[in-house]
């Protein structure tokens, strides 16, 4: 059996026998305020965030911007002043602190940047330590666990030393290691490679891109630039407040607190392959951002055969003709036929006042509409000879 296969999520069906909902991790709303000499301090500010399973997302943002407090949310190290935080269906913001230190070392491993290996112990015995704290394995049975992680990120050599004996990217990997003692279906990482240099930390990201291959869910704050273009997702947090990255591609000339505040607009939405997005005909009430999978942009002939006249790729956006020209759709928009598709939508009062505050998004959002429409014309030229 594949050593990444050892456990199942099978603790969360256990937890919740119930089917529960679709994204793995939810924030909803959350604020985290701390009381300080200067009075009260907004760590995080009605911050909402759902993480599918298998995504690799990172956490950007600048020092002191909310990224570790939003961790700390997620991991259950410390508790939202309002809101919640449900991970695979169970409110772990409910769980009194027994609950959620056995919830968490079953459930989560967690990476720091500074390793925090216990000095006095070896290698292999740091890695045996989530083991004896879960009893997740038989006693018998913990040594060879933990030979096998060790293995599986490339430090079994050096189990029966000790980590004062490492370097810091082999200690780094000791970490990972015991964060994948218990197979947890989830792993975070606060700055995971901000200690290391270039070469190592290229090396401990593949490592982390083999373990999202293997169904792993990571959630990884970084600083580094470079990396952070290679995760599935990108989340961005500013003064405790998040935004889409997407959305600051695709708009670069609106400021942070319209960012802010388009962001808080966004609703999350699945389709099926092949699932009909909006018909032809039909009016449109949102501006659709693809955040997974790709958008077909299907012409339907009098006679009924369909073109496909153009796709909306991951970070662009489709509805916005329909809106800026009367609210209905000149054009049908399908998930494509081989992946599911996820979206965020904006409402039509939300995109209105958009391009009414922002001269240059108007600009921008008019350049596209025009682009499409001209696309339309040309696929109904093609259709009718």
């Amino acid at each position: 059996m594949p050593i990444l296969k050892l456990l199942s999520n099978k603790i969360f069906h256990e937890a919740n026998p119930h089917q529960y909902d679709q994204y793995l991790i939810q924030v909803n709303d959350i604020t985290k305020a701390y009381l300080t000499e200067a009075g009260e301090f907004m760590a995080l500010k009605n911050v909402n965030l759902i993480i599918g399973r298998g995504e690799f997302v990172g956490v950007i943002g600048k020092s002191g911007s909310g990224k570790s407090t939003l961790i700390n949310m997620i991991t259950g190290i410390d508790r939202p002043t309002k809101g919640g935080v449900n991970v695979g269906g169970i409110p772990i913001h409910t769980l009194n602190e027994g609950e959620m230190a056995k919830w968490r070392g079953r459930n989560l491993g967690i990476v720091f940047q500074f390793f925090q290996l216990l000095p006095i112990l070896t290698v292999i015995e740091n890695v045996m330590l989530p083991m004896d704290f879960c009893n997740t394995y038989s006693p018998a049975k913990r040594r060879q666990r933990a030979l096998e992680v060790l293995d599986l990120v490339g430090v079994a050599a050096h189990a029966h030393k000790l980590p004062g004996q490492l370097s810091g990217g082999e200690q780094q990997r000791v970490a990972i290691a015991r964060a994948l003692a218990n197979d947890p279906p989830i792993i975070v990482a606060d700055e995971p490679t901000g200690n290391l240099d270039s070469k190592t930390a290229a090396i401990i990201f593949a490592l982390f891109e083999t373990l999202v291959a293997d169904g792993k869910t990571i959630v990884m704050v970084t600083h580094d630039s470079d990396l952070a273009r290679r995760v599935n997702r990108t989340v961005v947090i500013a003064d405790g407040e998040i935004i889409e990255q997407y959305l600051s591609r695709a708009f670069p000339s609106l400021n942070q607190e319209q960012l802010v505040w388009i962001t808080s607009q966004l609703k999350p939405q699945k389709f099926s392959p092949g699932a009909v997005i909006i018909k032809k005909g039909e009016p449109i009430e949102n501006l659709y951002f693809v955040t997974r999978g790709h958008v077909e942009i299907v012409l339907t002939t009098p006679d009924g055969q369909e073109y496909i006249v153009s796709k909306v790729d991951e970070q662009q956006y489709f509805g916005e003709t329909a809106l800026l020209n009367g609210g209905i759709s000149p054009t049908s928009f399908r998930a494509s036929l081989e992946t599911e598709v996820e979206v965020a939508t904006i409402p039509r009062d939300a995109f209105k006042k958009l391009i009414s505050e922002s001269e240059a998004v108007r600009q921008e959002v008019n350049h596209l509409a025009e682009q499409r429409i001209q696309q339309t014309y040309q696929a109904n030229g093609v259709n009718k000879k």
